[in-house]
C-alpha cells in the first residue's frame, strides 16, 4: 500500500491542482499540453487520502471550465445536463486509483496492476463522459450503441495515452524519490 507523511499529501495534492489548471483544456496556459484531468484524479486516489480531495479536484475543473466560457470566449459545446457524467466518470478514476494504492506493493510487478487498474478505470470513466454525452446532452438526435463503440475507438485510444503519459511520468518520479529517500536514509544510518 502507498502510504504518503501528510505533508507530502499536501505538496502532491498542490501539484495535482495546479497540473489540472495548466492543462485543462487549454483555458489558460500557452503551452499546448495535453489535458492531465484524467490522470489528476487517478492520481490523486492513488497519492491524496484525504476524501475532500475529490470533490476539491471537481470544483477545481468545473470553475476552470466555466471561467474559459464565461470570460476566455471558450465554446460552450460540452456544457449540457451531460455535464454532470463527470462526477461519476472521474470518481471511477479516483476510486480506481485507491484501488491501485491499496494492491501496490514496491515491486516492478506492481507496475502490471498499475497498467490494469488504469486502463480499467479509464474505461469506465469514458463510459460516463462518452457515453453520458452522447446520451443526455441533447447534441445527437439519435444516439445509438454502434455510435458509442465508434466513439470509443476514435477518442478512448487517445485520452488512455494522455493517461498513460503523466501516470508513466508520476510513476518514475515516484520511484526516484524513492530511491533517493532511501539512499539519503542509508548514507544517514
Amino acid at each position: 500500500m502507498i502510504k504518503l507523511a501528510p505533508r507530502y499529501q499536501l505538496l502532491v495534492g498542490l501539484a495535482l491542482a495546479a497540473l489540472l489548471a495548466m492543462t485543462r483544456g487549454q483555458h489558460f496556459a500557452s503551452v499546448n499540453l495535453p489535458s492531465a484531468s484524467w490522470a489528476v484524479f487517478f492520481l490523486a486516489g492513488v497519492l491524496v487520502r484525504p476524501k475532500w480531495m475529490f470533490p476539491a479536484l471537481f470544483l477545481e475543473a468545473s470553475l476552470l471550465d466555466f471561467a474559459a466560457i464565461q470570460w476566455a470566449g471558450v465554446s460552450d459545446w460540452c456544457m449540457s445536463p451531460a455535464y454532470w457524467m463527470l462526477v461519476p466518470a472521474y470518481g471511477s478514476l479516483w476510486l480506481g486509483g485507491r484501488l491501485y494504492a491499496r494492491w501496490h506493493r514496491d515491486q516492478f510487478s506492481s507496475l502490471a496492476t498499475l497498467a490494469l487498474c488504469m486502463m480499467a478505470s479509464a474505461f469506465v470513466c469514458y463510459l460516463f463522459s462518452g457515453g453520458g454525452f452522447l446520451y443526455f446532452s441533447g447534441r445527437y438526435p439519435e444516439p445509438s450503441l454502434m455510435l458509442l463503440v465508434d466513439r470509443i475507438a476514435t477518442y478512448y485510444p487517445r485520452y488512455l495515452s494522455s493517461l498513460a503519459l503523466y501516470v508513466g511520468v508520476a510513476a518514475l518520479l515516484f520511484i526516484g524519490l524513492r530511491a533517493w529517500s532511501a539512499q539519503r536514509g542509508e548514507a544517514r544510518a
